[in-house]
């Protein structure tokens, strides 16, 4: 049930998608001769007076098609109500009506996760935790007797409080202070130490103990109090999602072949939303947002056969005052669907792969 639970998230965030192309171009009046959702056989087909309305196979995908692209669809290629045949900007709007869509909905899922089951919230607590003593340089930080597990509560007498400045308040102190003593508060389970280290120094004169780091945190859930409160967290926690979806992204491309690895193509993400499924209503939730974010954020990617893609055809159309050739549009979607395909079969086999070996 939860693999089920998962492909149906996947299912109803391209749903979305293609609903925000639909619509737009319904809006506008422009035709629209399909609305599919899933590719390969069709399960299940309805026409309607001008649009077929199909649900097929193959759930991860989907897409609406416009009568210029049948030869066969009868409607004159002049048509003013053709998509081709409309100005660029009721185009662009079509065009970036998907990932709107994504992002709006992302927006309304967070919403209602704050006004049911609530979000997740960092609550600080006073201090810095240090859960790893680095193996190649552990022997200062266990002459001390510092261990992994204990809470650095004070240096030198003075209070860490809350929040992410105390990381970096320990951290020069230690760097600082090379061959020197600093002494350290801990909290160790039920009680407290009071230790002294000497951090060594290093090759560029800054001292260094041999210990990880982190903030001291533990995970709440925030609630709203009102639909008010909830729009306004709904708002933080999207913006806070969005952010770091498009810092990873950049990650990516700036660091690519250290970070490459890491991209999880659709049964990865299945296999990831099936554990939050069977985990919670509020981490599927989580799940589903995040996902809806990246699909926003992947199709408008300046790409062959993705959204973005389109769109800069259109740029450079508004930028020539005519199209590209139709035989050109064509060969660099055609490449780009190829590759992306060819991205899309490769990490299937490699996750799959990896789930097996797991």
């Amino acid at each position: 049930m939860s693999i089920l639970a998962a492909v149906g998230v996947l299912a109803i965030l391209i749903a979305v998608h293609e609903l925000g192309h639909f619509l737009a171009a319904r809006v506008q009046g422009i035709r629209v001769s399909q609305f599919s959702l899933g590719f390969g056989p069709a399960l299940w087909s309805y026409q309607g007076k001008e649009v077929q309305y199909a649900i097929r196979a193959i759930p991860l995908g989907g897409y609406v098609g416009f009568p210029e692209e049948d030869p066969e669809s009868g409607i004159a290629q002049d048509d003013p109500n053709l998509l081709r045949n409309r100005p660029i900007a009721d185009r662009a709007v079509v065009i970036s009506a998907g990932v709107l869509a994504n992002l709006l909905f992302a927006y309304l899922i967070l919403t209602t996760q704050v006004l049911t089951v609530g979000i997740p919230q960092l609550v600080y607590q006073p201090g810095v935790r240090i859960p790893q003593i680095a193996l190649d340089t552990s022997a200062v930080a266990q002459r001390a007797g510092l261990r992994a597990g204990d809470v650095i509560l004070a240096v030198d007498g003075q209070a860490l409080a809350p929040g992410k400045e105390a990381v970096n308040r320990v951290v020069e102190a230690i760097q600082s202070r090379p061959n020197q003593a600093v002494r350290l508060q801990i909290q160790r389970q039920n009680q407290v130490v009071e230790l002294t280290v000497i951090p060594e120094a290093t090759p560029n004169g800054q001292g260094r103990i041999g210990v990880q780091l982190q903030d001291n945190v533990s995970v709440g859930t925030r609630h709203s109090r009102n639909l008010g409160e909830a729009i306004g967290l709904g708002a933080q926690e999207f913006h806070r999602l969005l952010t770091t979806t498009v810092q990873g992204y950049w990650e990516l491309v700036q660091h690519f072949r250290e970070t490459a690895d890491q991209v999880a193509g659709p049964v990865a993400i299945v296999a990831m939303g099936a554990g939050l499924a069977r985990s919670s209503w509020a981490s599927l939730l989580q799940f589903s947002a995040l996902i809806s974010i990246n699909l926003a954020v992947i199709n408008i990617l300046p790409l062959p056969a993705l959204d973005g893609g389109q769109l800069v055809f259109l740029l450079i159309e508004a930028l020539r005052g005519r199209p590209l050739p139709a035989r050109v549009q064509e060969g660099v979607m055609q490449t780009g669907l190829l590759l992306l395909l060819g991205l899309g079969v490769f990490l299937i086999i490699r996750d799959t792969v990896r789930l097996v070996g797991s």
